[in-house]
């Protein structure tokens, strides 16, 4: 990992380059995710703001500066090979060119420097969809609806043209993948939120649980479509970031990300939930789509993966935690509501679940 300095200098050169009237004027670290990616927002000043050379429009009042980071890929895709051979561009340019092609609303890419593993991309604002939810006079339902709209786009648009040569198309969201993620659930979870069970008794029906998971068809998915990586600026339009483990997954994947991530629950009431849902579904019959599930199939297939993604958060929260990580343990109990929720529709399914937990 380069030194910041050598990213400032590089993004003081980009902005010149790329905007000729304009230089750096502050650089600000931002907090990052749970990589090892960091960030930074770049003011940009324009030295003649009134003046712009021809066929340009003037740089952005910010930019954002990105270090990949030493890893391209998440833990799961080394752990279980699931991209074997070694490929030109970083997931993140791969998968944001194959967002662009079918017009996604993620970030422009104004310049990258692969052996930097450094990008300057567009700086889509600090109003991420929950903090827009929770401002006086949010409507939730009409916010996660132009969510899940962006998100018919990407399962269908996705699914039906995005070029196969993509890495989210050799990334299968298989059985094999939901059962590794639900190893630190059985490792760290389990004995976080219910001290004494056995994980003994539990094994065959996780196992089960992520087998049922491997049957459901496949769409082209963002894989973390949840509130802080969506962003709202005006219209209102939903911008999106954070994709580059995107994969083929479950459709229902992503919306039980989009409606029970963390404490979602908070605003995402079971009505708006069965809204959203509800939208979903019609999204998919006016774009002309014929349903691979039939109704009741798609609702057992969205129980499923809440459940499973609820499971595999608490051990992911409480890993954090013991890892340094802190403020991660308090989206634990919601987590632990949304399984149990799960649990206590299709509980004659999970019985050993439903005793450990409660539900």
């Amino acid at each position: 990992m380069q030194h910041d300095d050598a990213f400032e200098t590089w993004a003081a050169k980009v902005v010149a380059r790329r905007w000729p009237r304009a230089c750096v004027d502050k650089i600000s670290a931002l907090r990052g995710d749970l990589s090892t990616r960091r960030f930074w927002r770049v003011s940009i000043a324009q030295q003649k703001p009134n003046i712009a050379p021809r066929g340009e429009s003037g740089a952005p009042a910010t930019a954002i500066l990105v270090d990949l980071g030493p890893d391209d890929f998440p833990r799961y895709v080394h752990a279980l090979n699931l991209v074997p051979r070694r490929r030109a561009d970083p997931p993140w340019i791969d998968v944001h060119r194959a967002l662009e092609s079918i017009g996604a609303p993620v970030p422009a890419l104004y310049d990258a420097d692969l052996a930097r593993r450094a990008l300057m991309v567009e700086d889509v604002g600090e109003l991420s969809l929950l903090d827009a939810v929770r401002r006086p006079g949010a409507d939730a339902a009409d916010l996660f609806r132009l969510a899940a709209s962006e998100l018919i786009r990407l399962h269908v648009d996705g699914t039906g043209q995005i070029d196969r040569r993509c890495v989210a198309r050799e990334i299968a969201y298989s059985g094999r993948l939901f059962e590794w993620e639900l190893k630190e659930f059985a490792e760290v979870g389990l004995a976080a939120v219910a001290p004494g069970a056995g994980y003994s008794r539990i094994a065959p029906e996780l196992t089960r649980m992520a087998a049922r998971l491997d049957r459901f068809p496949r769409v082209f998915s963002h894989r973390d479509y949840h509130g802080h990586n969506l962003f709202i600026q005006d219209g209102p339009r939903i911008r999106i970031i954070d994709f580059q483990d995107a994969l083929m997954a479950p459709a229902a994947q992503d919306l039980a990300v989009l409606l029970t991530t963390r404490d979602t629950d908070e605003f995402v009431t079971p009505k708006i939930e069965q809204r959203i849902l509800d939208f979903y579904c019609a999204g998919l019959a006016r774009r002309g789509i014929a349903a691979t599930l039939a109704p009741a199939e798609f609702i057992g297939s969205y129980r499923l993966c809440v459940l499973q993604h609820a499971l595999k958060m608490i051990g992911r929260f409480e890993m954090f935690e013991r890892g340094g990580k802190r403020g991660y343990r308090p989206y634990i109990p919601h987590a632990l509501a949304q399984a149990r929720r799960m649990l206590a529709q299709m509980g004659a399914d999970f019985p050993e679940l439903c005793a450990a937990l409660g539900a």
